[in-house]
């Protein structure tokens, strides 16, 4: 049940030569099933595709913070290329308003088209969704544009069976172990009533991680990271330049690991970086950053990091 982060883009604005924009794969590794998830797709994101192992096609699910062009100009030519590969799984894509247009008229003005189930759902404040295995609740941001972070609350895994004090009380193995894995009450053909519940060890608490958009600090923030296992933020400019990014809706690096801080997060993965900082720039901030919160590491692209 482990989840892994692959950074495509972690430049802010424009790309440079060693950062594309803004994009990051989150693989949900489930032992039943196969998830992908992309957040944000800035231009060039399919091209950043081809440099790892994972391919466009086995998107479930693409999570758009906000509509700057950084964000999201890489989306029709990702949409069109999974549609022209061959691609059948079915697709959903969440943003703020203005998603379902942007989308419907870039595909209609290109006289392109996708030949998979493709569904927009347009997201506000609060829960996005409750499903197998997750809970996504979208956070509004302080930005010039509608925008939104994404807290990713990996379900608990429930304990294991005790399956020979089950078989010491008489119960059959079978059908009726899979409905007391559950923690379900079942009834036995001698007329007992089993508590599954009381069969069951401890639970093991799910992940969480805090993917934020472009943001100033705002409020919202502190309860969108509290707790979160990891928390990814943008980190725009130096902390001599604070005033300048919260002008602009960003934040600078220190204030960034204050927010790690003030919200007890485990581990805090800083990016999108502005043009104007090169490799050497991008370690001075990881340094202020590191000053407030040690547990903070500098995203590069196509960096992996596993949330064990």
């Amino acid at each position: 049940w482990t989840m892994e982060l692959t950074f495509l883009g972690t430049s802010a604005g424009v790309p440079t030569r060693t950062r594309n924009m803004t994009s990051i794969i989150l693989n949900l590794q489930q032992p039943t099933r196969a998830e992908m998830w992309l957040f944000d797709c800035g231009e060039g994101t399919q091209h950043q595709f081809l440099h790892t192992p994972h391919h466009p096609g086995k998107l479930n699910k693409i999570f758009i913070t906000h509509l700057h062009g950084d964000h999201l100009f890489g989306l029709p030519g990702l949409l069109c290329s999974r549609s022209m590969q061959g691609n059948s799984l079915p697709l959903t894509v969440y943003g703020p308003t203005g998603i379902k247009e942007f989308i419907d008229t870039a595909l209609r003005l290109s006289g392109s088209w996708t030949d998979y189930p493709l569904t927009i759902i347009e997201v506000g404040p609060g829960l996005v969704f409750d499903e197998e295995g997750y809970r996504v609740t979208a956070f509004p941001l302080s930005h010039p544009v509608e925008c939104y972070g994404y807290r990713i609350e990996q379900h608990d895994k429930p304990g294991a069976l005790d399956a020979a004090q089950l078989i010491a009380d008489g119960v059959p193995p079978g059908p009726l172990f899979h409905r007391l894995k559950r923690g379900e009450q079942v009834t036995l053909a001698d007329g007992r009533v089993i508590d599954g519940s009381r069969y069951l060890g401890p639970a093991t608490p799910g992940k969480t991680l805090a993917i934020f958009g472009d943001t100033a600090p705002c409020p919202q923030a502190l309860e969108m990271a509290r707790g979160a296992d990891v928390m990814v933020h943008e980190t725009t400019l130096e902390q001599a330049m604070a005033e300048k990014a919260n002008s602009r809706g960003h934040s600078s690096s220190q204030q960034t690991a204050t927010l790690a801080k003030e919200a007890g997060v485990g581990t805090l993965i800083a990016t999108h970086f502005s043009s104007r900082y090169d490799a050497e720039g991008c370690l001075r901030m990881l340094a202020e950053c590191r000053e407030i919160f040690p547990d903070t590491l500098l995203a590069e692209d196509f960096m992996v990091y596993t949330v064990a």
